[in-house]
């Protein structure tokens, strides 16, 4: 039997069902500079020995890269401003590489030789009055190449991570993929005229990655799981989400609430054994009054005095009479 055609009620319980549509305004970037910055920046030349010379002598060359101390100085300052400040960005896609195959005349098949992760990630940045956000990405560049020298560093110095977000209208993740080592190719130029009174600066920006990772779960059901999705980014990429201050606090948070939802069955703490104190007591002052035998049976007692008191007065006369005669 062929299907019912589509219709508009179906498509609204459908939506209802998945939780609504997804919004291009809701998203989330964070953007993680080199992993080498704490020891490029605190690393010192080896101590050189002066051959040749009556007397040995060391000579200090100070900062090893004085570029990364700068960038890390940098992130600390305007990192978050820099990831709060993104304006647009776009989520990079995937490539299937295939290859023509064809059997004698038959026509031929595109089959999968490869894959690639093709293109750059673009992305543009409010500015501030100070254009720190410019400034940000101009220090991540002088750790690539060196700007007086023009000689390019090692490959692992200036390579971060960016992860982008897609959230619900709550602010929940529901989606996530994490790019590895990212660095910024292009910083655009900036068009300024009169005419634009009103408008805010913003600065484009090129990123070049490796590839990406999905990092919310396979499974539709329940992959809006914030513990779940940044415990499983320690197995992507050289660096560990946990390194911010900002992801550990929203694990952290994440725990509670799990903790919080747990069932009462599970968690037999002080707490819940107070709640089954005072239920056993609450049921002890519903009980039947029949049920318990040991409380003495006042009703009883009360009726026997009234049935004394409604005796008719010649019946205790005769009584006494004969009493009387019994003597």
């Amino acid at each position: 039997m062929a299907e019912k055609q589509p219709t508009i009620q179906n498509f609204i319980a459908s939506m209802n069902r998945s939780g609504g549509f997804a919004r291009t305004s809701k998203y989330a970037v964070i953007i993680t500079p080199p992993a080498s910055l704490s020891r490029l920046a605190a690393a010192r030349n080896s101590t050189v020995i002066a051959e040749g010379t009556p007397h040995q002598r060391s000579i200090d060359g100070g900062f090893a890269d004085t570029n990364a101390a700068n960038m890390q100085t940098l992130n600390s300052q305007v990192g978050r401003q820099v990831n709060l400040h993104c304006n647009t960005v776009s989520m990079p896609g995937h490539d299937l590489q295939a290859q023509d195959q064809q059997h004698g005349s038959a026509p031929g098949r595109q089959m999968v030789q490869s894959h690639d992760y093709a293109g750059t990630i673009a992305a543009s940045f409010y500015l501030d009055v100070h254009m720190r956000e410019r400034h940000f990405f101009e220090q991540w560049q002088k750790m690539a190449v060196n700007t007086n020298t023009h000689k390019a560093n090692y490959y692992d110095d200036y390579i971060g991570t960016m992860e982008i977000f897609q959230l619900d209208g709550n602010g929940e993740i529901t989606y996530g993929i994490k790019a590895t080592e990212v660095y910024p190719a292009t910083i655009a130029g900036i068009e300024y005229a009169y005419e634009n009174t009103n408008q805010i600066a913003t600065q484009a920006v090129q990123f070049q990655y490796r590839q990406w990772f999905n990092m919310t779960a396979d499974t539709i059901a329940g992959y809006n799981e914030i513990g779940r999705l940044f415990a499983s980014t320690k197995t992507y990429g050289p660096l560990d989400i946990e390194t911010t201050s900002s992801a550990v606090r929203e694990k952290q948070l994440e725990k509670d609430r799990q903790r919080r939802l747990r069932s009462p069955n599970v968690d037999k703490g002080p707490h819940f054994r107070g709640n089954d104190i005072k239920e056993a007591k609450r049921q002890e002052q519903l009980r039947s009054p029949e049920v318990d035998k040991q409380l003495p049976n006042t009703s009883v007692q009360q009726e026997a005095k009234r049935q004394e008191q409604l005796i008719s007065p010649t019946a205790k006369a005769g009584g006494d009479r004969f009493s009387g005669s019994r003597n």
